[in-house]
């Protein structure tokens, strides 16, 4: 516990180094994946969620809800491998694995695995937002706002988003343990060097201090996410702001 609080995180017994030197090398890794798999959670959710709210129970909608529904069941592991097989092996246009050397190879080879992450949130997230966007396209002051001859396109971001994007903050705050563990599956999957496969890699070798720093390591990110969750809800609705 004191070599804790001093960075003195021991001796790893399968690579032979400072576990401190060696998740210096491999946390920025993981919590890049991590950003680039909520941004491109966020991305595709919200306008699947406004296109399913705005076409309530249309073609558009039951769409959107199959798609979701199908989604939900996909393991991340058969979804990285089939990503791999038609759009690396195949198509060419991502690499197979690995991280690359430079920064644009960097970017490039994040795409897929993050893409295989956000999966994972994006189900909930759509099925979250959909329904709080209904009840604020069915509210009173959206009612309001269209006796006024507010143009559609300003309505749904001025009014309907703002208040509907309240949930979904919440769900991507909850469900932001599925990112770190999602990074355990998918780094192993695309030969990525972060900490999810360190993790993995000191499982595999029984080599615990590496095991124990990691699982404390996740634990610190998922609380701090929490937090600035919380921070980002009370931004967005007033009714939750201290005084």
């Amino acid at each position: 516990m004191s070599g804790l609080f001093t960075g003195d995180f021991g001796q790893s017994l399968h690579f032979h180094t400072p576990i401190s030197t060696l998740l210096g090398q491999r946390i920025p890794l993981t919590l890049l994946l991590m950003l680039f798999s909520a941004v491109l959670a966020a991305a595709i959710s919200v306008p699947l969620a406004m296109i399913a709210s705005t076409h309530e129970n249309g073609v558009a909608d039951w769409i959107v809800r199959i798609v979701n529904a199908l989604a939900q069941g996909m393991p991340q592991f058969w979804v990285g491998t089939m990503l791999i097989i038609y759009l690396s092996v195949n198509a060419g246009i991502f690499p197979v694995g690995g991280y690359g050397s430079t920064t644009g190879e960097h970017f490039v080879s994040l795409v897929l695995p993050s893409l295989t992450v956000s999966l994972t949130l994006i189900p909930t997230m759509v099925k979250s937002l959909r329904s709080s966007l209904i009840d604020a396209l069915n509210s009173e002051y959206v009612n309001f706002a269209k006796s006024k001859g507010l143009s559609e396109r300003r309505m749904l971001i001025r009014y309907v988003l703002k208040n509907g994007s309240v949930s979904g903050i919440s769900v991507f705050g909850i469900n932001v343990g599925a990112l770190a563990g999602g990074s355990l599956i998918v780094e192993n999957v695309f030969a990525l060097p972060g900490m999810g496969a360190t993790m993995m890699q000191g499982v595999l070798t029984r080599d615990f201090p590496v095991v124990q720093v990691c699982t404390l390591v996740f634990a610190i990110i998922v609380v701090l996410v929490y937090l600035l969750t919380d921070i980002a809800y009370s931004l967005v609705d007033p009714r939750v702001r201290l005084s």
